[in-house]
């Protein structure tokens, strides 16, 4: 009587086992990193009453400006531009580029509150009366150990800065910036540009 041997289909079911522990690695971090971006989003948008998120923002010189967020906080509108950097950060107001040192790892990236002032300024010019404030918003895995530039904040101090209103005041809010709120909502357009963009 003839029989198989016995290492193919051995082989079959390691092979079988190695791809599943793989799919389900996979499946794992997929769904951390998911969680991670909600709480992210939570973080900020939890500061306001309304928000849009991943949007173009005219510039005036037929161009635009891809804006992370837009929270309508209690004291106006709030621009936000979300860094994700893993390590120590170096800026300054004056520095043309800001460095990050993670280990023997080392690079730059442009100061990004230039960029920051313009899209501030961008939506103001559609927010009429509405006032409007900027912050660079850097994830957990960035420390400043030199102290933190200006309008620059970590995200879980921002809601300490910007503490979310009560929701009773929802209406009160909105009436006072209805106008200018709902121009800024109007003149924006989704944005292919998903961020925190990796440095």
């Amino acid at each position: 009587m003839n029989h198989l041997p016995a290492t193919p289909i051995l082989v079959a079911l390691v092979l079988g086992g190695v791809v599943l522990g793989l799919g389900l690695s996979w499946l794992w971090r997929w769904w951390r990193q998911r969680r991670a971006r909600r709480r992210l989003v939570h973080a900020i948008t939890s500061t306001g009453f309304e928000h849009l998120q991943d949007v173009l923002v005219p510039d005036g010189s037929g161009s635009t400006y891809h804006v992370d967020f837009l929270v309508l906080t209690p004291r106006g509108i709030l621009v936000v531009d979300l860094r994700d950097v893993a390590g120590n950060v170096f800026g300054g107001d004056q520095m043309t580029d800001w460095t990050v040192m993670n280990g023997a790892s080392r690079h730059t990236f442009p100061n990004p509150q230039g960029a920051l002032y313009d899209r501030v300024a961008a939506v103001k010019v559609l927010a009429g009366e509405v006032p409007v404030e900027g912050r660079i918003v850097f994830t957990r895995r960035a420390q400043f150990p030199k102290g933190l530039p200006k309008w620059t904040v970590p995200v879980d101090a921002l809601r300490a800065e910007f503490p979310p209103g009560d929701r009773s005041l929802f209406d009160g809010v909105l009436a006072g910036f209805s106008g200018g709120w709902a121009a800024v909502r109007s003149a924006t357009s989704p944005s292919a540009l998903g961020r925190p963009r990796p440095l």
